[in-house]
């Protein structure tokens, strides 16, 4: 089968295709024939060295996959089923490649109306958005949600995750992204580039921060009493979390995990109309270094999918 993988640390250029023995599932587990593969922001950094989660190359980057089960050693799942997830995060789950080996319970059924394209932009940013938003904020009908990065990949999936709880869902982006971000459901759009959010907003419940930088801090001055800040970049900033402890406020950083049963709930929402998932761009597997050059470049509108 057919892998990218890389012998440095550099560029996009430092990834390459090569021939690989397939992998072997061990008990529990599928091998996977994968369609389409999921790119998120980490895994820029870990190509470029900047994060040592995976160490030093060689190595086979990759957690999204949407494809189809080609081996089963699992009552789960039988052969021909189309699955999707993020099997092993934050182990190696080698899934820049035709073939991924998978545990049963790190996947689950693929929407019938999403395409593998769609299914395998999900997993990362829709688990992170579940586990922030319903996991650890209990977001719940009537509660003010502000979502710092709302257009990106789990900004645009926090926002229809955050409408489907019943919030009202407030969100700051480019005013590049507002027909974007409110096509997806926000009832209040702040253009970070023209306008301070700390100016404009009040008495919000939960926080999610998808952006980083000081905008953890300064949502501080826009919670109200009580209210629950979520990071999905800080989730390590014990001076931000004991500042927050301080003022009387509540700090949860996300450290996403595979997660079976919200894959399904996420399967379940999108099932119902209720979430999409946008993808800006698709890459053939081929085009791997040019993905990875509008990785590197940010700004994302939702996801980037390589296809196999």
């Amino acid at each position: 089968m057919r892998a990218i993988t890389q012998q440095q640390f550099g560029g996009p250029e430092v990834l390459t295709i090569v021939d690989t023995p397939e992998p072997r599932a061990l008990p529990t587990e599928v091998l996977v024939r994968v369609k389409a593969i999921g790119l998120n922001p980490l895994e820029a950094r870990l190509r470029a060295g900047e994060f040592p989660l995976l160490g030093r190359p060689p190595f086979v980057l990759g957690w999204d996959i949407s494809g189809v089960v080609e081996q089963a050693l699992t009552w789960r799942w039988r052969p021909g089923d189309e699955v999707f997830g993020m099997p092993l995060f934050p182990r190696a789950a080698n899934a820049y490649a035709e073939i991924v080996a998978a545990p049963a319970l790190h996947l689950a059924r693929k929407p019938a109306s999403l395409s593998h394209t769609e299914a395998a932009a999900l997993p990362v940013v829709g688990l992170t958005a579940w586990q922030g938003l319903v996991d650890l904020a209990g977001v719940t009908e009537g509660d003010r949600v502000l979502i710092h990065g709302g257009g990106g990949g789990v900004g645009h999936v926090a926002i229809q995750l955050a409408k489907a709880l019943g919030a009202h869902v407030i969100t700051t982006a480019s005013g590049s992204k507002r027909e974007f971000v409110e096509g997806l459901g926000a009832d209040e759009v702040i253009d970070y580039t023209a306008v301070d959010f700390t100016e404009t907003v009040r008495d919000i419940d939960v926080v999610l921060d998808t952006l980083g930088g000081d905008t953890g801090k300064r949502s501080l001055r826009v919670l109200r009493p009580g209210g629950h800040l979520v990071t999905a970049v800080a989730d390590e900033d014990t001076e931000l979390a004991a500042e927050y402890e301080a003022a009387g406020m509540r700090f949860s950083g996300i450290a996403v995990d595979p997660d079976p049963v919200a894959l399904r709930g996420l399967a379940e929402l999108a099932e119902q109309g209720k979430l999409q998932v946008h993808v800006q761009e698709t890459f053939p597997f081929e085009r791997i270094a040019d993905a990875h050059r509008l990785l590197d470049h940010g700004h994302l509108q939702g996801k980037l999918v390589l296809t196999i």
